[in-house]
């Protein structure tokens, strides 16, 4: 007979026990989520709002920044609450919810750089086509099957997760609920189980990793067609997203391509993906883009003399 669930709530071990160094991490990913909300919120608002940026990239982008929105709003009020209170305790249900939650657009976010990939190499490898097939239809049903992809990607880990029995310990050694510390404390064996993850998360990193590297020596090969203005365009956009890529995708293929372990290094990897990540990614397209900082310096810029005026 499997032992019963007796586990109603888990306590964080937290990034660390030292008041002090809990003070000044506390400030520091307070910071780190208002840039996070601040600069994707900005994202989506001029890419809304702007006329100059109708182009399906942007459109992409826009999901991106909303789906790092959610994703870091996951993991990290939950942090910044632990450090400041020093309470580190979630319960079943709510550990539960937050590992949905962090995978479905995690999952989506892997899926959504994947069609951002796409969407560059049809701009430039096929540029007389490019309207034709990344028509607003066919990005809405590439932005549907990214997030159906990330749910059940969730459901999966969830559904496995679920059902195991906690029967002991309750002490996750990490700041947030995931995969790997969560089956360190189930009591029994998670050998098989260990495999479905990787299997599930390992394999969805590394292959969407695989293909995002040949889609971008495609591209970066077929340069050498296009004009210096458009070489100049082209790489700008493309090394965005190569950048973005490999900071959000070497961390993840570290963390789930290899058995059901622990490691002191987790909890460095696990930040830099969770937290530091979604807060780069605003500042990498919007600084490498010409275009998106032109279309807010004209649009932020209108607003700020339209306040002038008003207030004369």
């Amino acid at each position: 007979m499997e032992p019963k669930n007796n586990v109603t709530f888990f306590v964080f071990t937290g990034l660390t026990q030292n008041p002090v160094e809990q003070k000044v991490l506390f400030v520091m990913f307070l910071l780190f989520y208002i840039l996070t909300m601040v600069g994707n919120l900005l994202i989506v608002v001029t890419i809304t709002v702007s006329k100059t940026l109708g182009s399906p990239m942007y459109f992409f982008l826009a999901c991106l920044s909303l789906t790092d929105m959610i994703y870091s709003s996951a993991i990290t009020p939950k942090l910044i609450s632990d450090l400041f209170f020093g309470e580190n305790i979630i319960s079943f249900q709510s550990c539960m919810t937050q590992l949905f939650i962090e995978h479905i657009f995690g999952g989506s976010e892997i899926l959504i750089l994947v069609v951002m990939a796409y969407d560059r190499y049809v701009a430039i490898c096929k540029p007389l086509h490019y309207l034709v097939i990344m028509r607003r239809q066919m990005c809405v049903v590439l932005l549907v099957v990214s997030l159906l992809g990330g749910f059940l990607h969730a459901i999966v880990l969830l559904s496995t997760i679920y059902g195991l029995p906690f029967c002991g310990p309750n002490v996750i050694d990490h700041f947030f609920c995931d995969m790997y510390p969560l089956l360190e404390l189930v009591c029994t064996d998670t050998y098989v189980i260990g495999l479905l993850v990787v299997a599930n998360a390992g394999l969805i990193c590394t292959i969407s990793f695989l293909v995002l590297l040949i889609s971008y020596s495609v591209i970066l090969h077929s340069l050498k067609n296009l004009s210096q203005e458009g070489r100049r365009k082209a790489l700008s956009t493309s090394g965005s997203h190569i950048t973005v890529v490999v900071i959000f995708f070497v961390p993840c293929i570290l963390m789930y391509v290899r058995p059901v372990k622990t490691f002191p290094t987790d909890k460095s990897l696990s930040v830099f993906y969770t937290v530091v990540t979604p807060m780069l990614n605003p500042l990498i397209y919007s600084l490498r883009n010409s275009e998106m900082k032109n279309a807010m310096k004209m649009l932020w810029g209108r607003k700020v003399l339209l306040k002038r005026r008003l207030a004369t």
